[in-house]
């Protein structure tokens, strides 16, 4: 799809996202967050063990997050905090922000979330509308901080939904250009070769997550949008 069509589509659904959901006659299933109970417990009782210093940065999102192990050796100079849970999506992450984002008081929370939303059958309105629910909370409780969305990967795995995972990033890229202390890190094309498919040396072999070259690229993207060093 030609990339001005790409935006057309993605503006198109940024004005309608609010209204399909709130129009919507077919009741939505219920969202279960109970099922990430213990996970986030976990994180509570590593934060009373061991609390985390107040005013870094907090990774939060899918499993994408969870699996990057290296993310403080990564980024030396900042204060990371990874708060990912694997099969997660950004509602999940909204849901929980008073448990896994807000005590820490971060100065920027990164979010890489919204391939399981789609992978889960949402529209792509559905999930422009988490996103915008996702950054209107962390603004009313941190509006000082910086909200960076990481967009969302096309990989080999899920390779049949790259045109709703295109519309999804043009729609948030658009909306966050408008918005103050937000940035959109586009991982997107230098994820894709030259033939434009995903590039194989960077995913494991489940062709979903990444690898170590994977978080490699990731981290070469991510490092400049992040704010000055505190180390």
């Amino acid at each position: 799809m030609p990339t001005l069509l790409l935006r057309l589509a993605a503006l198109a659904f940024l004005a309608l996202a609010p209204a399909v959901r709130a129009d919507d006659k077919v009741p939505a299933k219920p969202h279960d967050y109970a099922k990430w109970e213990k996970e986030i417990a976990a994180f509570e009782q590593t934060d009373a063990q061991h609390p985390p210093a107040k005013g870094g940065i907090v990774f939060v999102g899918s499993s994408s997050i969870r699996l990057w192990k290296t993310l403080a050796q990564d980024f030396p100079q900042h204060r990371v905090l990874n708060r990912g849970f694997g099969g997660s999506e950004i509602a999940d992450s909204t849901h929980f922000a008073d448990r896994i984002i807000f005590p820490y008081e971060p100065r920027m929370v990164v979010l890489y979330a919204g391939g399981n939303d789609l992978n889960a059958g949402q529209s792509p309105e559905h999930v422009i509308a988490d996103f915008r629910a996702f950054a209107t909370k962390v603004r009313a409780r941190l509006p000082d901080a910086e909200i960076a969305y990481i967009s969302s990967a096309g990989n080999p795995a899920r390779w049949a939904q790259v045109e709703k995972v295109r519309v999804v990033n043009a729609a948030i890229e658009t909306f966050i250009k408008g918005q103050p202390r937000m940035k959109f890190i586009n991982v997107f094309p230098r994820m894709l070769g030259d033939d434009g498919l995903p590039r194989p040396e960077i995913f494991s072999p489940d062709q979903l997550h990444m690898n170590a070259a994977g978080y490699k690229l990731w981290t070469e993207i991510i490092r400049p949008c992040l704010p000055a060093p505190d180390r």
